[in-house]
């Protein structure tokens, strides 16, 4: 079987982490040459950006690209993620002057994972990038590492090639919170939780309209579950409970990469991780091995269709619970 040798993205470099595993069912997971995005107005001047095809295909199981919006403030424009491309970053920002020519004053990046802050190049240079301050010190380290994880599992020839490091403006530390008010009541919170998929999460949140993205911690609604490789589980285990728990039951959630949901719509996470964390606390109390965690954890009724499941449950999610809570036992 094909394998990758993980290294990059949020996990300080997945080679310290994992040996091989094998490559995902189908690569490039989506195919960035192929996306179009289009425009979903949520509140008054707040839009998502999504796929044209996460409305049909995120219940389906079917892996989308990146989603992202932007906010329409009194001086200028907050856009939120910058997409991995240029052929996207340009369909982007096509969509935000169909709706306002005003300048872009702010954009975030809400992970260091590429798409969703390689195109940062291509902003404008009075632009203020923001970010979690791990994602800029671990995209200034490690950028090129991370490009050729997002080549491996994106595809060759997609753009990714041509894309320059930019670094951030404005950072926020862990377990800290920043807050810009972009005018007339929209105050936007950027919270950085600490680790919810990595440790690079950032998260935007409008209290006015009660509108949240949610980035790769809360990555779709079901069938789809957490991409938990970058190495950690029980503190995005207790984060996800975290910003769940945080979330109003009327909020608008943007997830990283899906349909817009709301926040019943991202509970089959919380179920998942939840049941995950059992399930292995038990199987470590059995002294189980890692191999009969994995045999064992079969946890057939979330696997429900995502073309992922099979990838990510047993080759990232088992085994980063099993460390985890096996590191914490034997303290």
């Amino acid at each position: 079987m094909k394998k990758i040798l993980l290294a990059g993205g949020a996990m300080l470099l997945f080679i310290t982490t994992f040996a091989q595993v094998p490559l995902p069912p189908q690569v490039p997971i989506w195919d960035a040459n192929k996306v179009e995005l289009k425009l979903q107005k949520v509140a008054e001047d707040v839009y998502a950006i999504l796929p044209t095809t996460a409305a049909t295909e995120t219940t389906q199981g079917i892996p989308q690209a990146t989603t992202g919006g932007f906010i329409v403030g009194e001086k200028g424009v907050l856009l939120i993620e910058v997409m991995l491309t240029k052929r996207l970053y340009d369909q982007e920002i096509k969509l935000v002057r169909s709706i306002t020519d005003k300048p872009i004053l702010y954009a975030v990046n809400t992970s260091d994972h590429g798409d969703h802050c390689f195109s940062n190049y291509l902003l404008p240079a009075a632009t203020i990038i923001i970010q979690n301050e791990f994602a800029k010190e671990n995209l200034a380290k490690n950028y090129e590492i991370i490009k050729q994880f997002m080549i491996t599992l994106f595809g060759k020839d997609r753009g990714i090639e041509q894309t320059v490091y930019r670094a951030a403006d404005i950072t926020i530390p862990k377990n800290n919170n920043l807050t810009i008010d972009m005018g007339k009541g929209k105050i936007v919170e950027f919270i950085n939780t600490g680790t919810a998929q990595s440790p690079a999460d950032l998260f935007i949140w409008l209290p006015a309209a009660k509108v949240f993205w949610a980035g790769n911690p809360f990555i779709a609604e079901s069938p789809c579950i957490p991409w938990l490789f970058d190495g950690y589980f029980l503190e995005p285990a207790a984060n996800l409970e975290k910003i769940y728990d945080f979330l109003p039951a009327d909020a608008t959630v943007i997830p990283g990469h899906g349909r817009i949901t709301n926040k019943a719509g991202i509970k089959f996470t919380i179920d998942y991780v939840k049941a995950l964390k059992k399930n292995v606390e038990e199987a470590v109390a059995k002294g189980l091995t890692l191999e009969q965690t994995v045999q064992s954890v079969k946890m057939d009724e979330f696997n429900k269709g995502y073309v992922l499941f099979n990838w990510l449950h047993f080759n990232f999610n088992i085994p980063n619970a099993y460390k985890d809570i096996k590191a914490r036992k034997e303290k």
